[in-house]
């Protein structure tokens, strides 16, 4: 997955997630051009998942 395709539809990706795992603020999902890595490891501590485990979780919306 690279920045275009989340960048993309972001907006709907986000609430995609927030339903999906209630515990997300819009805080841990702020999404920047260049920042893509820190927002997954904010996932990442938040969820307690694998980096592979959320670009999966994220190609799959």
């Amino acid at each position: 997955m690279n920045t275009t395709e989340l960048k993309g539809n972001w907006e709907q990706q986000k609430g995609k997630l927030k339903q999906k795992f209630a515990a997300l603020t819009d805080n841990d999902l702020m999404f920047a051009i260049g920042k893509k890595e820190e927002m997954f490891g904010r996932l990442q501590k938040k969820l307690g998942k694998s980096k592979e485990e959320l670009y999966k979780i994220v190609s799959e919306l």
